[in-house]
């Protein structure tokens, strides 16, 4: 065998690592495109919610929490 066969017969491989290589790339830019869309369906900021800018600096006891459990239950159940 040559060396101008040994190289023809090893581009196979550099050829299917350059096309492995290149999906790679294309799903890599797809998911950081997906999560970007996902990011900015999101919850708005705090900013914008007036209920989570009112409680942005309390904590809630377990107390405040079975309230608001209680208040948020359909009538009859």
């Amino acid at each position: 065998m040559t060396a101008i066969e040994t190289l023809a017969a090893e581009g196979q491989a550099s050829l299917f690592l350059m096309l492995a290589g290149v999906v790679l790339v294309v799903l890599l830019i797809g998911a950081f495109w997906y999560g970007s869309r996902r990011r900015r369906r999101e919850a708005p900021p705090v900013e914008q919610n007036p209920v989570a800018q009112r409680r942005a600096d309390s904590w809630q006891t377990p107390e405040e929490h079975a309230r608001d459990q209680k208040e948020q239950e359909y009538p009859g159940s």
